[in-house]
């Protein structure tokens, strides 16, 4: 590429002159290319431990006058056809020009002007894209394409200084981390070292410190364990190492996730040698802490962030902390952990205005919000920009008022429900008083748009009259209402309240029944995607409804196990409302649909909740805050089951070794975590484990799930198995009680299992929580998001593996390959796929990739990705013909036609077993046996199509050591077929049909080739695969005399096949044409020769002038043959057995592909200048 004129001290400095002339010198870096000596070696190494530009750009033009000791580079190259072609243009265009002036400078400043003139005009289409990137990085990412081959749409996000260890040696080198792969490239005195590994191969990142390897970064495959070391900023390198790994563990569980992280936004201020890409990252995982930490819907951004503190009029104190401004809301977090956290929706916002500064309170700006709150912050570094940029986003929030927006949190006790469609009844209204004699004085038409619905919780409305609520609970919930009610007036109600230790507290004690809807939605953040979404829910129920899918059987079949002891679910009610929740969630996520456990969850949300809100719940808890709970895999609670394994090797080492020899732990985490404890504890017990969960999120059920296996550790050390632990655990769970519940008591259907002679004492749950919070409240929400990582790898890897091994079993026991050369074959097939999916956005089956489909089905190649396997891991190389062949092969494979192919119909097409043509000779004979007259087969072959067989043959034999006795074989093979084929027309009896009528057909139909891969591979196992569709697709049918089938024989026997050979009848559809396999459009008569078998190729054997005559001269159009004819005439020649018979090694196949995939194909940089200067 031409560059801004730089000024070149020394020109012969590591350089070598290739051509010159009187004002430019065309170099070459020493070292490169052929040869180069032991200074190409030290050139080399300085060169790529340097940075230097010259590794990637090894060619360049100075320009130069007479007199002068200066020089200046003008262009370089990484090619020598690309600086070639500079130098022509320099030679074409300004030698003449120079020539004419007289003084040197002139020259210099003339020469100096064209070149940046040329830059000009090159960047003038491409300066948004130019300013995306700095230079340097430009630099970097086209050394990386070059070293590693890479296409231009493998983008790279950041590179760094490292040594990698290979053995107890540190190369030094760079390693380049793109968004699909991790490179390293190290150049050490003719030593190189490249690696490149695709982050979907990864299961393990580490980063660590051994007397070995000084602080290093270990990254585990399933082949090999790789150190890198001596990293300037090595925490930097491995966060973004760990969210590349973690982008990649997405794609493979869901595809849609990882288009979405390719499509990343891009940044508003350039930054001097940063990617876009890394800082686009670096503002993704910012917006994920910051939407996990605030509780905020999905989409939400994060715009910035400022040091500021907050008056908290609670204790009259300015809290030192950090504001976060996003479009639609104001955040709040202190430096000490949990001393108070605080969000302002945009929404509610009033006022926004500076304060008067002062020394005590400088920079102050007070907010005020609809609610009547106001918030003061103070000490803001830069506080107009502030507020200009919350101005701006407070003209883009909506004005329109939100659904249920100035709900005041009335909840009443009164038993109120609405029928849909009609307005809401007042609580004196004689529908309040039972909804039981409601529904009885209402006809009975519980039709999809007639069901009712409850306007508040079940609870409420199905609550029995209990003597609980006057009693001592009855007092002590009224002290938690009050105890509420005093702290919403010290802190603030609604999404505004100040959230500090003591609402903590409050949670921990329980929250009364009466606030728990309320609370829930706060804390879980549902509350925000509700009130911003007015209409969002009724509108999926009213789509949803009277549809019918796989996910909607699955909610019929358990919506009566739902709580069924529980008198809400025990009409239909609370069933039809459970039942819309569910219905309407599987519409909005049909990625997650519909999982069991969801139900159970479900049900306890619409006890506290109305529908609405049971929704928005459910969508806080599957999206947010249990990711990939709910999923056909429960890929989060397997993470999260493996959180507690290491949680519990951390706190509690000796139970961990038992639990894992009794293999306890994935049996208890699944159950616990899936239904937060509702399953396994009395539900007036388990409704307080989720009132925690809801403020402290997934941290507080693994501190309880510690606390429980703490409690029980003597008995579970003494156990003999699996099934006596979970005995224990069982009930132990089913008598952890709640003696504050005002509600009466619910039957637990898991008391039934863990009955027993001794009973056990019951467990108070506010007891247990407490116990939890003073052993294991050290446990910190990033540190468990870091945890989920790691095992996040591990699990998606495992379920992988288990998939690669359901998909070699399933197609084992048809195929003539090994488990180990199948499963070898299985990753080259899926490595390919994935290719699709980084690199061929329009490919098909990139865009077809289906989670609920069977895994044999998931990952599917087209046509060019089979041709670049079928070209690397066959044996048959065909020259210029292979990609041919390789069509027709994948044309054969596809039978449905969607220009697809899964892993089974991929290793079909590359099985070489030797059996498969015997079996078909055994089949065949059977046939002969039970069918004498008429034989279903494949189609026959025509000349044309015959011509092209040995086209495919005499290709796939070239280069073979044993090539001239291929090439004799298949001459006296093609020989014998053409007059087995002219003899048979001589023996055919056409009465009905005449020829001109079969070639007007044959013009018609045209005939295709796609038949001759079943010939070409004798061996293969698809000859069984031809539609049966093709073989009754006739287009002429011959009636051929019952004698004619001895003399057939006899021509048979004669003919060298042998007396065990049978022959098909030839009369039996000669001219049969395929139009569903057809390629090849029929030639017209005259215009194919049999010259054009190969230009060296005389078939020997043709005797007979007439016959001779006719072969060289047109294609005749009544000569065919039948497969049948076609085998046993090969296997009568040794060389074409022995050859396809020949086993190959698939495996060192495979393992040669993987080290040439992707070298770079360009040869420029070895080849001889043609011509020199």
């Amino acid at each position: 590429m031409w560059l801004g004129p730089e000024e070149v001290l020394l020109a012969g400095a590591l350089w070598v002159t290739e051509r010159a002339n009187p004002f430019f010198l065309l170099q070459r870096r020493r070292g490169h290319g052929k040869g180069g000596g032991l200074t190409g070696l030290l050139v080399g190494t300085l060169d790529v431990v340097l940075d230097s530009s010259a590794r990637v750009a090894p060619y360049r033009i100075l320009h130069q006058t007479q007199d002068s000791q200066v020089y200046w580079a003008v262009a370089c190259g990484s090619s020598r056809k690309e600086i070639t072609k500079h130098w022509e243009w320099l030679e074409n265009n300004l030698l003449q020009t120079l020539s004419i002036f007289d003084n040197e400078e002139d020259i210099t400043t003339f020469v100096k002007g064209k070149i940046h003139g040329i830059i000009a005009e090159e960047n003038k289409n491409q300066q948004p894209q130019s300013e995306e990137d700095p230079g340097k990085f430009k630099e970097a990412e086209l050394k990386m394409r070059k070293q590693f081959g890479m296409p231009e749409v493998e983008k790279l996000v950041n590179y760094y200084s490292c040594s990698y260890w290979k053995g107890r040696v540190p190369r030094q080198g760079w390693l380049y981390l793109t968004v699909n792969h991790l490179c390293f490239y190290s150049f050490l005195l003719g030593k190189e070292v490249t690696l490149v590994i695709q982050w979907v191969d990864v299961t393990q990142l580490e980063k660590n410190a051994t007397l070995l390897f000084p602080e290093c970064i270990k990254v585990s495959t399933r082949d090999s364990e790789l150190y890198f070391s001596m990293f300037l900023n090595i925490n930097e390198t491995f966060k973004l190492m760990e969210q590349l790994a973690n982008i990649a563990m997405r794609q493979l569980l869901d595809n849609e996730s990882f288009l979405q992280d390719k499509s990343l936004p891009k940044p508003r201020k350039p930054l001097k040698n940063i990617s876009a890409l890394k800082r686009d990252l670096d503002a993704r995982a910012k917006n994920e802490c910051y939407r996990a930490t605030f509780r905020l819907p999905k989409d939400e951004c994060l715009d910035g962030h400022t040091d500021c503190t907050l008056w908290t009029p609670f204790n009259k104190m300015h809290i030192p902390g950090q504001m976060f401004v996003s479009n639609n809301y104001i955040c709040f977090a202190s430096k000490a952990e949990e001393a108070c956290h605080l969000i302002i929706p945009l929404r509610e916002v009033t006022i926004v205005e500076k304060a008067d500064s002062s020394s005590v309170l400088p920079s102050p700006l007070s907010i005020s919000t609809k609610s009547k709150m106001t918030f003061f912050f103070a000490n803001l570094k830069d506080r107009d920009f502030l507020v200009q940029r919350i101005s701006d986003f407070l003209q883009r929030t909506p004005s329109k008022k939100p659904l249920s927006s100035d709900r005041e949190w009335k909840w009443s006790l009164v038993s109120v429900f609405i029928f849909q469609e009609v307005p809401e009844l007042p609580s004196s209204s004689p529908l309040a008083v039972s909804p039981t004699s409601a529904l009885n004085n209402r006809p009975a038409n519980f039709c999809a748009g007639e069901v009712p619905t409850a306007s508040q919780g079940l609870l409420k409305l199905f609550r029995r009259n209990s003597e609980e609520l006057l009693g001592p609970k009855g007092a002590k919930e009224k002290m938690k209402e009050e105890s509420w009610n005093i702290h919403f007036f010290e802190y603030g109600r609604g999404m505004c309240m100040y959230r500090t230790t003591k609402t903590r507290e409050l949670v921990q004690k329980g929250i009364p029944e009466n606030l728990r809807g309320e609370l829930w939605l706060l804390f879980s953040g549902a509350w925000n995607e509700m009130v911003t979404h007015p209409g969002y829910y009724a509108d999926l129920v009213e789509k949803s409804m009277g549809k019918y899918n796989l996910a909607t059987e699955e909610i019929e079949r358990d919506l009566h196990r739902s709580m069924p002891e529980h008198p809400a679910f025990q009409n239909e009610l609370g069933i039809a409302a459970l039942r819309r929740v569910l219905t309407a969630y599987a519409f909005r996520n049909p990625t997650i649909g519909y999982c069991q456990a969801m139900n159970i969850v479900t049900s306890v949300l619409l006890l506290y909740c109305n529908e609405e809100e049971a929704f928005w719940l459910l969508v806080a808890l599957c999206e947010r805050m249990l990711p990939d709970y709910y999923n056909t895999r429960v890929v989060g609670a397997l993470v999260d089951q493996g959180i507690f394994e290491e949680l519990t090797r951390e706190y509690l080492p000796q139970l961990s070794e038992k639990m894992q020899e009794l293999g306890v732990i994935s049996t208890i985490s699944l159950s616990w975590f899936l239904t937060l404890f509702l399953s396994v504890m009395p539900f007036e017990s388990a409704v307080v484990i989720v009132d925690c969960f809801f403020y402290e999120g997934i941290k507080f059920i693994l501190q309880v799930s510690l606390a429980i296996l703490d409690a029980n550790m003597e008995k579970l050390l003494q156990c003999c198995d699996e099934g006596e632990a979970m005995t224990i655990l069982g009930r132990y769970l089913d008598n952890v009680v709640n003696r504050q519940s005002v509600s009466p008591p619910i039957p637990h259907l898991h008391a039934l299992l863990t009955s027993g002679d001794d009973p056990p004492l019951e467990v108070d749950i506010f007891d247990l929580i407490k116990t939890s919070y003073e052993k294991y409240s050290n446990l910190k929400a990033d540190d468990i998001e870091q945890m989920r990582f790691k095992q996040r790898l591990k699990v998606i890897q495992s379920l992988e593996d288990t998939a690669k091994k359901s998909v070699v079993r399933a197609v084992s026991s048809d195929i003539g390959f090994s488990i180990e050369e199948l499963e070898e074959l299985y990753v080259v097939f899926k490595a390919k796929y994935l290719m699709s999916c980084y690199w061929g956005n329009n490919r098909a089956a990139a865009a077809r990739r289906d989670q609920s489909l069977p895994y044999l089905e998931q990952y599917r190649i087209d046509m060019e990705q089979f041709k670049e396997l079928f070209i690397a891991l066959t044996p048959w190389s065909c020259g210029a013909h292979t990609p041919v062949l390789a069509g027709r092969l994948f044309r054969l494979l596809d039978e449905n036609r969607d220009s697809l192919i899964n892993f089974k119909e991929f290793v079909t097409g590359m099985s070489t077993s030797p059996q498969d043509y015997r079996y078909y000779l055994r089949m065949w004979a059977k046939e002969k046996e039970s069918k004498k007259e008429t034989i279903k087969d494949l189609p026959r072959m025509s000349q044309e199509q015959f011509i092209e067989l040995c086209k495919t043959l005499y290709n796939m034999f070239s280069e073979d050591p044993v090539e001239q006795e291929l090439y004799h074989a298949i001459a006296t093979v093609a020989s014998l077929l053409l007059r087995i084929g002219e003899v048979g027309k001589k023996f055919s009896n056409r009465p009905i049909r005449k020829s001109e009528d079969c070639k007007t057909n044959s013009s018609q139909d045209p005939v295709s080739e796609e038949e001759s891969p079943t010939s070409e591979q004798s061996q293969n196992s698809t000859v069984e695969q031809q539609p049966q569709a093709d073989r009754e697709d006739k287009t002429c049918r011959d009636v051929q005399p019952e004698k004619t089938e001895q003399e057939n024989q006899a021509l048979g026997d004669g003919s060298g096949e042998g007396q065990g050979s049978p022959l098909q009848l030839l009369s039996d559809d000669e001219t049969k044409d395929d139009m569903s396999m057809s390629s090849y459009s029929m030639v017209s008569t005259g215009s194919l020769q049999c010259e054009d078998i190969a230009d060296d190729t005389v078939l020997v054997g043709c005797e007979g002038g007439s016959s001779a005559a006719r072969y060289g001269s047109t294609i005749d159009t009544d000569w065919s043959i039948s497969f049948e004819q076609i085998l046993a005439s090969m296997l009568t020649e040794t060389a074409l057995v022995n050859y396809f018979e020949k086993k190959v090694n698939i495996l060192q196949k495979i393992k040669d592909q993987k080290k040439v995939e992707r070298q770079f194909s360009s040869s420029s940089d070895y080849e001889l200048s043609s011509v020199s200067g």
